[in-house]
């Protein structure tokens, strides 16, 4: 007898809500909260509350169960967004895909506390894994990434209106760093995926181009509005993708989850594709042989490795690059400081032309003379000639005085433009060095550092430690640099202490699940502590 979709989701659903139940039970343990059996998850959210209450705050919470405070937001929004819906559930009843979304979801976020926090052992599987499910997973991550390429290109078929369009929506050096990695005429295949997501799920580009594909009120209705959805989708397929491109096997909750979002994103396509709405074709692009996967794949990760991982969100909106910060006070008092000096300049200049005029004026002189004097004045005075400060040599060079551009110069390597900016006084921040150091741009890396003192950037090492612990994660290594980094802006002892216990909880893990993955990451984590302490 064949089992109704409605059947099988029902099941999947209910074994998500047993994982969650049980998970339940040890994760109130740590929590001082003694339950002798799990259940819903509104009940499940109100013992968290009532854990918060009893422990002084979220941040408590989020102490014992090994998380940050980001991550404890999103476990606990993920939690209530389960508990909107699916309020109460009685076995048998009827459930809709976005209640099984939801669970999934929520599996998967106590996938990733498990792996946090080593006390807790519960068991997350959902069926049994096979390699024709991990091969499905390839081809469906690759075709909702080829579908996102064509949807833009579909927008924008000339490619020297796309390349402008970018530089308006991001900026020109951004763009050419995507056509230096890219394929000959091909910007697309120089961005990463969450950049590609950044561009369909942008408010005023979803409504301008990408709103009347996605326009089924069957699909993607999780969240409010169908660009929300899709925002918070690509950006969990995000995740999956970079598992898979560093060769990890994905979770059955993994599997699952992208099987339903796959249809949620690609349903819509190939709809509009067979009512001739769109060129695309969703199905087209899963029929692929294994060669073809396998080059794919390849290029995946050669890309990852030079750009150091898809590590950034993607956000509600792109944010454009006129967008300036605002100054800083010490960019203001330089300001100020600049104009009154420019005033005192002039005045001095006009008391000099004064006296000039009186004594020339006053005491005649001869026809020679006064031609020796003439051509005397037409030449400035030797002392008078200045040398042209670092801020009029990058305006002569069409550069602003501008944050951007300074970490462009930086991001390429351009050690002349960024030797301006740090004897124009601009301060830099240790983030803007993330792509130089992934590329080895040693020149400007090491400029920087005869520079350290215009390091600004409050409490920067969290971000540094964890980008470097990715990318080294993804191949690269701890260059001398990195660790001359780490041991300039990163020996404070709270630092210290936070990556011996990051170090600690990296081996903990490695006892706990001894496999390749968690012993690389231990071995990752105790050499940047090694460098620090």
């Amino acid at each position: 007898m064949t089992l109704s979709p409605s059947h099988h989701i029902r099941e999947q659903f209910e074994h998500c809500l047993t994982i969650i139940r049980q998970a339940s039970v040890e994760i109130l343990l740590l929590l001082n909260v003694h339950v002798a059996e799990g259940k819903d998850p509104r009940w499940f959210l109100e013992q968290l509350d009532s854990a918060r209450l009893a422990l002084g705050g979220w941040g408590a919470v989020a102490k014992r169960l090994n998380l940050n405070d980001a991550e404890m937001s999103d476990f606990t929004l993920q939690l209530r967004l389960l508990q909107q819906r699916v309020p109460q559930y009685e076995s048998g009843q009827d459930v809709s895909e976005n209640q099984l979304i939801a669970a999934v979801r929520f599996v998967t976020a106590l996938e990733h506390l498990r792996l946090q926090q080593p006390l807790l052992g519960y068991n997350t599987e959902l069926m049994s894994g096979s390699d024709s499910q991990q091969q499905q997973a390839h081809k469906q991550v690759r075709a909702l990434e080829l579908i996102l390429k064509s949807l833009i290109m579909q927008a924008w078929p000339d490619p020297v209106r796309l390349n402008n369009h970018l530089k308006t929506l991001f900026n020109a050096d951004r763009v050419r760093r995507w056509l230096k990695q890219a394929e000959r005429n091909d910007v697309l295949s120089g961005m990463m995926f969450s950049e590609l997501a950044q561009m369909v799920v942008d408010k005023k580009e979803f409504s301008r181009y990408y709103s009347p594909i996605f326009n089924d009120r069957t699909m993607l209705t999780l969240l409010v509005e169908p660009r929300k959805t899709l925002q918070t989708f690509l950006n969990d397929i995000r995740q999956i993708r970079n598992a898979l491109t560093v060769q990890q096997p994905l979770s059955s909750a993994q599997i699952l989850l992208l099987d339903n979002y796959y249809a949620q994103i690609a349903g819509p396509v190939q709809r509009a594709f067979e009512e001739g709405r769109t060129r695309i074709n969703p199905a087209g692009l899963m029929s692929v042989d294994a060669g073809e996967l396998h080059n794919f794949w390849e290029e995946a990760q050669k890309r990852d490795r030079q750009t150091g991982g898809d590590l950034f969100e993607v956000r509600d909106s792109i944010e454009k690059p006129t967008q300036r910060t605002p100054r800083s006070p010490e960019q203001r008092d330089q300001l100020i400081s600049t104009t009154l000096w420019g005033a005192v300049g002039v005045m001095v200049i006009a008391i000099i032309a004064g006296g000039v005029w009186l004594v020339t004026s006053s005491a005649p002189t001869t026809p020679a003379a006064q031609v020796s004097m003439e051509s005397q004045a037409a030449q400035p005075p030797q002392d008078m000639r200045e040398k042209p400060s670092s801020r009029e040599t990058l305006t002569r060079m069409g550069i602003t005085w501008d944050e951007n551009n300074f970490r462009s110069a930086i991001e390429r390597n351009d050690s002349r433009v960024a030797l301006l900016f740090l004897q124009g006084g601009m301060d830099w921040k240790l983030s803007w060095t993330e792509q130089a150091m992934s590329l080895n741009n040693d020149d400007v890396l090491e400029m920087l550092m005869r520079y350290r003192l215009q390091m600004v950037e409050q409490k920067p090492c969290r971000r540094f430690i964890t980008t470097l612990s990715h990318a080294m994660a993804n191949g690269e290594g701890l260059t001398s640099m990195r660790k001359q980094y780490l041991q300039a802006f990163c020996t404070v002892p709270a630092v210290v202490q936070r990556q011996k216990y990051e170090a600690e909880q990296a081996r903990r893990r490695a006892l706990a699940q001894p496999d390749s993955s968690t012993k690389k990451w231990q071995s990752i984590q105790t050499a940047i502590y090694d460098v620090i302490r």
